[in-house]
C-alpha cells in the first residue's frame, strides 16, 4: 500500500536561490513517515509511554531529481518495502503532479528509550505489515 501525503512549499522552506533548501526535503519525507504510521493506526506517543519503544532514522539515502518551488504543491508517497526484526525500511518518492522530483530509501531503527534495539512488538509488526508492498 503506497500511503499519500500533500504539501505546499513555504517561503521559510526555499534557500537564497529560491528553491527548496535540501535539507528540508528530510523534514516533508519525516511526515510522509509518520501520518503513514497514524494511517496504520499506531499512535507513537502511546508507543513510547507505555511500551518503550521508539522509531529513529538509522539511514537515508535520497537522490535530488529536479527542484521545487516556492508555492508547489507536493506529494510524498511512503510505503515500507522491509520490515526486519527491530528494523523497517521505507521507501519514499516526492513527487508535483506527475514529475517525480526526489527518491529515497529510510532505514528506521526501533529502539528503546535507552537507545537499545527492541524487537517489533507483534501487533505493530502486523499493522506495518499491511502497509507494505
Amino acid at each position: 500500500m503506497t500511503h499519500t501525503h500533500d504539501l505546499r512549499v513555504y517561503y521559510e522552506d526555499t534557500d537564497m536561490a529560491g528553491i527548496v533548501y535540501y535539507a528540508n526535503y528530510l523534514r516533508f519525507l519525516e511526515r510522509g513517515r509518520s501520518e503513514l504510521v497514524r494511517d496504520a493506526g499506531l499512535d507513537q506517543l502511546a508507543m513510547r509511554d507505555d511500551l518503550g519503544i521508539v522509531f529513529a532514522v538509522r539511514r537515508v539515502e535520497v537522490d535530488y531529481l529536479r527542484p521545487a518551488r516556492f508555492d508547489d504543491v507536493l506529494t510524498v508517497h511512503t510505503e515500507t518495502s522491509e520490515l526486519g526484526a527491530a528494523s523497517l525500511t521505507m521507501s519514499q518518492r516526492i513527487t508535483r503532479g506527475a514529475e517525480e522530483i526526489l527518491r529515497a530509501e529510510v532505514r528506521v531503527a526501533v529502539m528503546s528509550l535507552g537507545g537499545k534495539p527492541v524487537r517489533l512488538p507483534a501487533e505493530i509488526r502486523q499493522r506495518l505489515q499491511n502497509t507494505k508492498v
